[in-house]
């Protein structure tokens, strides 16, 4: 049976990265009634950032040469280790049983949300390989696709794609974003209202099919 697992790392309780990603999410569920749905909110349920144990645990599993998820528990030697692996163990367990991970973030200052850096750090252990694929739904306040002056600055799709990559060997992560959010809110970019309104549509119509396709 497949499985969703859905990620939303927006501080707002109603945000246009939710609204993607849950266009996203809606889509993929009613073409899957049977399948298997996790919704995890970072931002309402924070994950704890790693400490010491956590890195102690990532030690055991490269000295141990752990290359499977299920042999992971093996790695806390330690009750603090063990306390750790109990953070671990549920957010891990979503990800290795998802076949299709959707994120939906903002950008913040040109890149992620702390609390999505926070559960990336803890899930991630040398040598780990999964099945899922990544779909990203960002929202982003000015515009940074190609050819847009801020282009350079963006942090967040190339951070991410490169993570995925190089972490889980995840070469083929779809990103659909929806730009110039703040020019609902700030008088210096109401003239791209229109440009922001056609990509928060394109947005929703390509997570739309997506969620149909994946």
């Amino acid at each position: 049976m497949p499985a969703l697992l859905h990620l939303d790392a927006s501080a707002r309780r109603r945000s246009v990265s939710r609204e993607v990603g849950d266009a996203f999410a809606a889509a993929w569920r009613e073409a899957r009634p049977a399948a298997a749905y996790v919704h995890r909110d970072l931002a309402a349920d924070p994950v704890p950032f790693i400490d010491e144990a956590w890195t102690q645990l990532c030690d055991h599993v490269l000295e141990d040469g752990i290359t499977r998820i299920a042999d992971l528990p093996s790695a806390a030697r330690t009750p603090g280790q063990r306390r750790a692996w109990g953070i671990v163990e549920p957010l891990l367990t979503e990800l290795a049983a998802a076949d299709v991970v959707l994120i939906a973030t903002p950008m913040y200052n040109y890149s992620i949300p702390a609390q999505l850096k926070a559960w990336l750090d803890q899930v991630t252990f040398p040598r780990m390989s999964l099945k899922a694929r990544f779909v990203v739904a960002t929202a982003r306040g000015g515009a940074y696709s190609p050819g847009a002056p801020k282009e350079r600055f963006d942090y967040q799709e190339r951070y991410l794609r490169d993570f995925f990559a190089g972490h889980f060997a995840v070469e083929d992560t779809v990103f659909v974003n929806a730009e110039l959010v703040n020019s609902r809110i700030d008088p210096g970019l109401a003239h791209l209202r229109e440009r922001h309104e056609e990509s928060y549509a394109a947005a929703l119509s390509t997570a739309r099919r997506l969620g149909g396709e994946y």
